[in-house]
Order: C-alpha cells, then structure tokens, then sequence
C-alpha cells in the first residue's frame, strides 16, 4: 500500500483528483492541517469516526461510519503513510476488507510560497462489494460527493 503517492495510479482503477484553495497564510494551514489530521474534516463532512489514534499515523485503523440503524454503512481503513512537511501536511489510507470500495486515498494540505493554502484529495478505487458492483457509477457519484464536501470542510476550518 501506499500507491496513492504515486502518478499514475494503478491501472484497473476509478482515479479521482479534486483540488481546493482553500485559504491564505500560515494560520489557515496550520488549522486546516490540524483539522485534517485530527478526523475533523471527515467529522465535519458526517461521518461518525472510530480510530484507535486521535490522529492519523502510520498503521492507524479507522472506522468511518454513515447512516442509521440497519441502513448503516462502515467504511474500513487503515492509514498507510502521513506527510508531514513544513508546508505540506496530510495523510493516505487504503481500504480494508469489507469496505464498500477497494483502494487507496490521500488528503494534504498544502501551502504555496505565495501564502495559498491548496487541499488537494486524490483516490484510486473500484468496486469492493455486490451492492457497489451492482450500484455502477453511482458510487463514484457519491465519492465525488464526498470529496468536494470534505474541502468544504476543510475551506471552513482555515477561516
């Protein structure tokens, strides 16, 4: 694990990349970045988290959970590797067995030299169970969902 670091992703695989600027100066990246590492953004975004580390780390596992009752749905991760740079900051985690996906996704926070703070999310991923098989490109619907609701997540943390 760990092939989200690389370009391109792996062959066979849904890619996705969506990029946000999401704030100005050293205070918006430190709360973004914090925000990030912390499971605020996928807090923010609805999710009930589950991890066995208030932050990610290399190893953690999390449980992403969505939905109530019988209707819930658990997304199981576990991170594969963490950036943490001065002006980079972020984190990847692959999928575990069970996920309704079958792949890997990274989330940094970055700052430009010009002040810029740029939350870029990148993900390679297919089908992981029958009903994301048998639910076709809906499911990327829903990832790209996701996706621009967690930079809108973190955008509001950098303010």
């Amino acid at each position: 694990m760990g092939a989200s670091r690389d370009v391109p992703f792996p062959a066979g695989y849904h890619h996705l990349t969506e990029q946000k600027v999401i704030g100005y100066g050293a205070d918006a990246f430190d709360a973004a970045a914090t925000h990030l590492c912390a499971w605020g953004m996928h807090r923010g975004a609805g999710l009930d988290v589950r991890a066995d580390a208030p932050t990610a780390a290399p190893g953690t596992s999390v449980e992403l959970r969505w939905g109530i009752g019988p209707l819930r749905l658990t997304f199981s991760c576990r991170v594969v590797y963490v950036v943490d740079e001065p002006h980079r900051r972020g984190f990847a985690y692959g999928t575990l067995p069970g996920h309704p996906e079958s792949g890997e996704e990274s989330f940094v926070v970055e700052q430009r030299p010009d002040g810029t703070v740029l939350a870029t999310i990148s993900a390679f991923s297919k089908p992981g169970r029958w009903f994301t098989r048998l639910g076709g490109p809906a499911g990327r619907v829903v990832q790209r969902v996701m996706t621009r609701k967690y930079l809108e997540v973190l955008a509001e943390a950098a303010r």
